[in-house]
């Protein structure tokens, strides 16, 4: 078992946010159905305006309904690319985080595994297909 991370920087407890970053973290809490301000977020809080442009960015894209905009792609869609970007990126907090919320979407262990799968699946042959420079022969319809 690898060590447990420490933050490099102290996270904002919920108890002390004020102004901007109270409101942020009751707005991750109301949009993510949350009882406490996951740590990631605590963590970006120490620099306000780091943490209104991250938390907008990811509320519109992986929680558009919130903002009132439609999109084609369903919740569990979002986290499972979320989830395989994560551990292609290696990055243990999110895969956890993903993985919690495809399981609270009604995921299950076998679907995970076939997300991974895939992932793991593609970071292989993209890697292959680098190396060897194999150039492009199939390609999309351009509109």
């Amino acid at each position: 078992m690898s060590e447990p991370r420490i933050a490099t920087v102290r996270p904002i407890p919920e108890a002390e946010a004020k102004g901007k970053v109270a409101d942020i973290y009751r707005d991750i809490k109301a949009t993510k159905k949350l009882d406490r301000v996951p740590n990631f977020w605590r963590v970006l809080a120490t620099n306000p305006d780091h943490l209104e442009m991250i938390w907008t960015r990811l509320k519109a894209l992986m929680h558009p309904e919130a903002a009132g905009r439609k999109t084609r792609l369903d919740p569990a869609m979002r986290e499972a690319i979320a989830l395989a970007v994560s551990a292609t990126n290696g990055c243990a907090y999110c895969i956890n985080s993903h993985t919690a919320a495809l399981r609270k979407l009604g995921m299950d262990p076998e679907t995970l595994g076939e997300v991974l799968a895939i992932a793991g699946l593609f970071n292989t042959t993209n890697t292959l297909a680098d190396a060897y420079q194999v150039e492009p022969d199939i390609l999309p319809p351009v509109d």
